[in-house]
């Protein structure tokens, strides 16, 4: 990667503990204040790669007391976004442009978004814009998917 985003940048520049992830997830949330409906918690954050919990507690319940299924795509959303800021450098930029959710179970514990690239993007080869598709999973404590979701990217030279 030629030159990493800033928002990789803090991550890289944070410890590498619980203290720095907690600081970075914090900071995420003042810049992104939507996402703090989560409660987000950045674990693992590198190129192509980003784990994000989030507690379940009675802000995301539904009316059956488990984690509300907009609330699981926002933390799909979240693992997303780090995903691409930590993978496009700042010769691209990226906004999503769609997003497909199967919900696969009901959550009824905290969760964690795995999102992955399956190999990362060429951005030297990519002269225009072009969609990268990301595949995320959101599991329980018990690592039962109980969200399937596919969130496409439209990233183009800066």
């Amino acid at each position: 990667m030629t030159k990493p985003s800033a928002t990789y940048k803090l991550w890289k520049k944070l410890p590498d503990n619980a203290v720095g992830h907690a600081l970075f997830s914090l900071g995420m949330v003042a810049k992104v204040p939507y996402f703090g409906t989560i409660v987000p918690h950045v674990d693992v954050m590198e190129p192509g790669h980003c784990e994000v919990t989030a507690p379940k507690w009675f802000g995301i319940h539904n009316h059956l007391g488990t984690f509300h299924a907009i609330a699981a795509c926002n933390l799909a959303e979240v693992a997303m976004g780090m995903l691409m800021e930590a993978t496009v450098p700042t010769s691209h930029r990226w906004i999503p442009k769609s997003m497909t959710v199967e919900y696969t179970g009901m959550a009824k514990t905290s969760l964690r978004a795995i999102a992955k690239l399956p190999e990362l993007p060429d951005f030297d080869a990519l002269p225009n814009g072009v969609e990268v598709a990301v595949p995320v999973s959101v599991v329980d404590t018990n690592d039962k998917v109980v969200v399937r979701a596919q969130i496409t990217t439209w990233v183009t030279p800066a």
